[in-house]
């Protein structure tokens, strides 16, 4: 199951950190860098929806899967941040919440995982919120313009990544209170 379709998606969005990144070093005039990069973040960004899908459909799903799509997610939400940061589109505070809340959560399903208890840190909708005010914020902020002449997407942008500095805080409190009975229980 490592070269299914669905996975191939799921790489995709590593393969794609380099390119966005690398959009804003080719000398472009700056609208042209913002909307290339937005492009590539939502089209890469749907991969997420479109390979769980097709693992689903297909009757393709894998514990490599499982593994590697929300790493690849991490990967490319991080990546972007780091790149809103250089460019000053993100506060430095915002990103250190959000990938450090990442980093937390992970190592703390990791180690569920580990002592069999990985269900109580199950996916929750408010990490699903979360994410998904993050992946509208993201290219608000990589357009960096106005859109359809009216939507101030940095104003926007930058709401947006903030909320969801405090959804990524509020969620990260929601899945430590899960585990700790756990961390309880573990801890002499």
């Amino acid at each position: 199951m490592f070269f299914t379709v669905p996975t191939i998606l799921t790489w995709t969005r590593i393969v794609a950190i380099p390119l966005i990144v690398g959009v804003f070093y080719l000398g472009l005039p700056h609208p042209v860098q913002n909307m290339i990069a937005t492009v590539m973040f939502i089209v890469f960004a749907l991969t997420d929806w479109l390979d769980g899908f097709l693992a689903r459909q297909l009757n393709q799903t894998s514990a490599f899967g499982a593994f590697l799509d929300p790493v690849a997610d991490k990967f490319l939400v991080c990546a972007s941040l780091l790149v809103l940061v250089h460019l000053g589109r993100a506060n430095v505070f915002v990103a250190l919440i959000i990938i450090g809340r990442e980093i937390a959560i992970s190592a703390l399903r990791e180690w569920m995982a580990q002592i069999g208890a990985s269900r109580s840190v199950a996916v929750h909708m408010l990490g699903k919120v979360k994410t998904t005010v993050q992946m509208v914020a993201i290219p608000f902020l990589l357009f960096d313009g106005l859109l359809f002449d009216t939507i101030d997407t940095r104003f926007w942008g930058q709401w947006l990544i903030w909320a969801a500095a405090i959804l990524t805080v509020w969620s990260m409190v929601y899945y430590l209170r899960k585990a700790l009975p756990e961390i309880r229980q573990r801890v002499h």
